[in-house]
C-alpha cells in the first residue's frame, strides 16, 4: 500500500510539475503573442516592415505568424503602389494643366493686344490667326486626351478584322506627302510584299501610323526610314529616324501619357500620341516598343499573324 501512495504522490509531483510548465510555456507563448501585436501595430503605424517572431513558438502560432508576415509585406507593397500612382497622378494632372495654361495664357494674351486702339488692320489678322493656332492645339490636346481616356477606359468600340497593313501604311504615307516635304526628310521605305492581313481594327491601325508619322514629322531629323516586314509570327512596323535630343532614357518612357522629351513643355508636344499607339495596340492583342541607339530612335509595332 506504501508503495502505491509513494508512487501517486511521485505522479501528481511529475503532473503538478507539467501543469506548471505547460502554464509558463502559455504565459511565455501568451506574451510573446501580445508583443507581437504591439509591434505589429507599430509596423503598421511607422510603414516598417520588419517580421514578427515569437519567442517560444509553436506550430500553430508560427503558421499564424506567416500568415500575418505575408499580409504586412502586402500591405506595404500596396502602401508603396498606391504612393508611386499618387505621385504619378500628381504628375500627370501638373502636365495637364500646364498643357492647358499654355495656349490659353497666349489665348487671353492676343486677345488683350486686339483691343488696342489703332491697331493696324494687318497686325489685327496676325493676332487673330496666332489665336485660331492656339485654339486648334488647345482643341487637340482636349481631343486626345479624351480619346486615350476612353481606349485606356474599354469604352471606345474596336471591331477586329482582316486588315492590310502594307495598303493602310502606304495611304498614311502618301497623305503625310505634303507634312515630309514641308518636314525636309527623307523617306526611305521598305515594305515587303505578300504580307498577310491581320486581325485589328482598322480605324485604330490608321490612328496608329499616322501617330508615328506624326511623331516622327516633329522630332525626327535628315531621315525617317519605315519598314514593314516579317519575323517569324509576327508582322513588324518600324519606324526610325535620327533624334539626336533623345536619349535612352527617353525612349523607355515614350509611352507614359503625358511624358514629353520637351522638358520645358512649350506646346509643341502633349505627349499624348505615342500613349495613344500604345493604348489601341495593346486593345487589339499586339504590342509596341521603342529604342535609342547611336543617335537613331525606333518604334517598332509587333503584329501578330
Amino acid at each position: 500500500m506504501k508503495g502505491v501512495a509513494a508512487i501517486k504522490i511521485v505522479l501528481i509531483i511529475l503532473l503538478v510539475l507539467l501543469c506548471a510548465g505547460l502554464a509558463v510555456r502559455q504565459a511565455i507563448l501568451e506574451k510573446g503573442l501580445r508583443r507581437a501585436a504591439r509591434r505589429m501595430r507599430e509596423q503598421m503605424a511607422n510603414e516598417t516592415t520588419a517580421r514578427l517572431a515569437l519567442p517560444c513558438p509553436s506550430a500553430g502560432a508560427e503558421e499564424l505568424l506567416s500568415c500575418l508576415n505575408q499580409l504586412l509585406e502586402l500591405r506595404q507593397e500596396e502602401r508603396a503602389l498606391y504612393r508611386r500612382k499618387e505621385q504619378e497622378l500628381r504628375r500627370q494632372i501638373a502636365n495637364v494643366s500646364h498643357d492647358l495654361r499654355t495656349p490659353l495664357t497666349s489665348i487671353l494674351g492676343y486677345l488683350q493686344l486686339l483691343e488696342g486702339e489703332g491697331l493696324p488692320l494687318e497686325k489685327r489678322a496676325e493676332y487673330l490667326a496666332v489665336i485660331e493656332g492656339r485654339a486648334r492645339t488647345l482643341q487637340t490636346f482636349i481631343a486626345a486626351f479624351y480619346d486615350l481616356s476612353r481606349i485606356e477606359g474599354g469604352e471606345l468600340p474596336l471591331e477586329r478584322e482582316k486588315v492590310d497593313l502594307s495598303r493602310a501604311l502606304s495611304d498614311q504615307l502618301a497623305a503625310a506627302y505634303e507634312q515630309i516635304e514641308a518636314a525636309g526628310l527623307a523617306v526611305e521605305v521598305d515594305i515587303a510584299p505578300g504580307l498577310p492581313p491581320v486581325w485589328a481594327d482598322s480605324g485604330a491601325v490608321t490612328r496608329i501610323f499616322s501617330n508615328l508619322l506624326t511623331n516622327a514629322l516633329r522630332h525626327g531629323e535628315d531621315t525617317l526610314s519605315v519598314r514593314l516586314y516579317r519575323e517569324g509570327g509576327v508582322i513588324l512596323s518600324a519606324f526610325s529616324n535620327r533624334a539626336e535630343g533623345l536619349t535612352a532614357e527617353d525612349a523607355a518612357h515614350v509611352f507614359e501619357r503625358f511624358y514629353t522629351a520637351d522638358k520645358m513643355r512649350t506646346g509643341q508636344s502633349t505627349g499624348l500620341g505615342l500613349a495613344i499607339v500604345k493604348a489601341l495596340a495593346e486593345r487589339m492583342g499586339h504590342t509596341v516598343a521603342a529604342r535609342w541607339e547611336d543617335g537613331v530612335f525606333t518604334i517598332e509595332v509587333r503584329w501578330s499573324v
